[in-house]
């Protein structure tokens, strides 16, 4: 049974005593386009975070809509984890402004913590509870009514694929299952928008792919999702945005196709020669370095990586210029680029 919004009744506001503290690639599924009156999912229009003089997060101005799935990348230290702590209520921004749902995160901590799940990238467990009294605490915590509390804790099981292990002690379970158990807590109050930052850290294949599988589940449940991860590949798969952050600045933002077209200012073309012209590559090189078109090429393996100095351009002058000095082709495309590709073209590998 999977778990659907609808059979997840909206908490009632926490207790005030309640601490905040407790709360290419396969193409991805693009959302619908929203009403023009619908409130974005998040905002933040320069929001900036500092430590004395350290500067962890420096007018980030961002923008997701409901439904959006958003790839936060970035090296260790870049602003990542501020800024989801600033968008959970459990920082204060030093300068601007951030909203969820419309809502100022600042002023509006209850609405904030009953519309969003946060995820860290390490989070402590009880070690002295099960499975499924440590989800139906944190539903108790989150003022679920006590007759349902039962029945979600066993939906968010099912979605997280843990039924199995409800009566397990939590200290008891892998690395891979305390992912799937912070995800499933998370969830238990069925917010619309989820943070998770580094969900797949320290995992091994199996468990990444597990977790990445369950992402997918959630996007098709309609969740907003953010998420921070270094396994840009996966990201690849099954997000519709992404976002470039280093040292506390938004390099870049848009689609997988927008960033790739950035990286490929200069784009990189592959040719390969016919298995009998091996042997003419040097000369190959020498009668495409005299076109003004071409920017740089370089022989790797048995391949020329011919750099154009205009995206603009079409590569199929090099065919021409190629045939016309006798050198036979086996092949010319373009260099595929993969998201590693664009993050190492668009960073500069600098960290606070």
């Amino acid at each position: 049974m999977i778990m659907d919004r609808t059979e997840l009744t909206t908490p009632p506001p926490l207790p005030a005593a309640t601490p905040a503290a407790t709360i290419a690639p396969a193409p991805a599924i693009v959302p619908p386009p929203l009403p023009a009156d619908k409130p974005a999912a998040i905002a933040t229009n320069s929001l900036t975070k500092r430590y004395g003089s350290l500067i962890a997060l420096d007018a980030l101005t961002l923008r997701l809509n409901q439904g959006d799935v958003f790839g936060f990348i970035g090296p260790n230290g870049a602003g990542k984890s501020t800024t989801m702590k600033i968008l959970a209520g459990l920082l204060s921004p030093t300068a601007g402004s951030a909203s969820v749902l419309g809502k100022n995160v600042v002023s509006n901590g209850e609405f904030i913590r009953r519309s969003v799940g946060y995820m860290p990238d390490s989070f402590g467990v009880y070690e002295d509870l099960k499975v499924s009294e440590y989800l139906e605490f944190f539903a108790s915590a989150y003022g679920l009514p006590r007759k349902q509390r039962r029945t979600i804790v066993q939906d968010v099981l099912e979605l997280t694929d843990l039924k199995y292990k409800q009566d397990a002690f939590v200290d008891s379970l892998s690395r891979g299952m305390q992912q799937r158990l912070g995800l499933a807590r998370v969830l238990v109050h069925d917010p619309p928008i989820l943070l998770l930052d580094e969900p797949a850290s320290g995992l091994d294949p199996r468990a990444r792919i597990e977790i990445r599988e369950l992402l997918k589940e959630l996007q098709r449940l309609g969740k907003t999702i953010m998420i921070s991860s270094h396994i840009l590949s996966e990201l690849g798969e099954f997000c519709n945005k992404l976002g470039i952050i280093e040292r506390g600045k938004l390099i870049i933002s848009g689609t997988i196709d927008e960033l790739m077209a950035m990286a490929r200012a200069h784009p990189v073309i592959s040719i390969r020669l016919a298995p009998q012209a091996q042997h003419e590559l040097e000369r190959a090189v020498a009668v495409l370095k005299t076109d003004a078109r071409v920017d740089q090429v370089e022989v790797i393996g048995s391949e020329l990586q011919v750099t154009l100095t205009d995206p603009r351009v079409h590569h199929f002058f090099l065919m021409e210029r190629l045939v016309a000095a006798n050198i036979p082709l086996d092949s010319v495309a373009p260099h595929q680029m993969k998201l590693e590709d664009v993050f190492l073209r668009l960073t500069k590998g600098i960290v606070q």
